[in-house]
C-alpha cells in the first residue's frame, strides 16, 4: 500500500481539545481504527476491558463512515507502508508546531486517539537519514500524551505522559490492581455525569471532560469522564 499525502493528525477537532486552548495548549490528536477494524490489532488489551464495542470509534465525528473508512485507511497505512506514514506525521506535527507558534500556545501530541499502540518503541529512519528511536526522541520539545490500558510500559522519554485507562470489566481487574500499585492517572469512564463520585478506589475524582490536557493533572488520581455514544447503552462492565 502507497500512502499519499494526506493530514494525519486532527488539531483542535473536538470539543475538549478546543478546551485545551483556553489554557495555552494546541493539540493534535491521531485517530486510527480501533481494535482490530482495520484487520491490525492496534489495541492489544480492547477484548480483555471489554472497550472494543463502546469505544470512543462511535462518539462525535467518529460516529460517520466516511470517517471511519479514513481512519481504516490510515491504520492500513501505519502497517504495510510506515516509512511515508512516519514522514506524513512529521510534516504534520511540524505544522502544528508552526500553527502554535502563531496563536503563542504550546503543542501537544496524542497519537492514540483511538487505538493504544506502544509508540515508545516505533522506531523510524527520518528524511535526513538519521535513525530516531520514536516521535518523541525526533521532537524533544514537544509534550506527547496517551491514554492506555497497558500498565507496565516502562521506559517512556521524557516527554511522554500517560494516563491509565479503567475497566471495570472483571476480566481486566488485575489490570487496573497494577495501575492503581504504581500511582498512575486513571482514567474511568461513569455511564451518567449526576452520578460521578467524589472518590473512586481509594483516590480522589477530578473531572475530565474539562480539557484533554492530561499530563499537568497530578498521578494517584482519578479522572472522570462520562459515557458517549454507544458507550452510554454499553453492559459489558466497562463504563461504571
Amino acid at each position: 500500500m502507497t500512502f499519499k499525502r494526506k493530514e494525519l493528525l486532527g488539531f483542535n477537532t473536538n470539543a475538549k481539545t478546543v478546551k485545551g486552548e483556553k489554557i495555552g495548549f494546541y493539540t493534535g490528536i491521531l485517530y486510527l481504527a480501533p481494535s482490530d477494524i482495520s484487520g491490525y490489532q492496534v489495541c492489544p488489551l480492547a477484548k480483555l476491558a471489554k472497550c472494543d464495542k463502546p469505544c470512543l470509534y462511535t462518539a462525535g465525528r467518529g460516529a460517520f463512515n466516511a470517517i471511519q473508512i479514513a481512519r481504516i485507511n490510515k491504520t492500513k497505512a501505519f502497517f504495510e507502508d510506515k516509512a511515508n506514514f512516519m514522514l506524513n506525521l512529521i510534516k504534520d506535527i511540524e505544522k502544528g508546531l508552526r500553527a502554535a507558534k502563531k496563536l503563542n500556545q504550546e503543542l501537544l501530541i496524542r497519537l492514540n486517539g483511538t487505538s493504544d499502540i506502544k509508540w515508545e518503541n516505533v522506531d523510524f529512519i527520518d528524511f535526513d537519514g538519521k535513525h530516531y528511536n520514536n516521535l518523541m526522541e525526533r521532537f524533544p520539545n514537544v509534550q506527547f500524551y496517551d491514554y492506555t490500558k497497558i500498565a507496565n510500559r516502562k521506559d517512556l522519554p521524557k516527554n511522554y505522559d500517560l494516563t491509565f485507562s479503567y475497566s471495570g470489566a472483571q476480566s481486566f481487574s488485575k489490570y487496573n490492581d497494577i495501575a492503581i500499585k504504581q500511582n498512575m492517572r486513571i482514567a474511568a469512564v461513569f455511564r451518567f455525569e449526576k452520578d460521578i463520585p467524589s472518590t473512586f478506589q481509594g483516590m480522589p475524582v477530578i473531572s475530565g471532560d474539562n480539557s484533554d490536557v492530561r499530563h499537568i493533572e497530578p498521578k494517584a488520581h482519578i479522572v472522570a469522564l462520562y459515557a458517549k455514544g454507544k458507550a452510554i447503552k454499553d453492559s459489558s462492565g466497562f463504563v461504571i
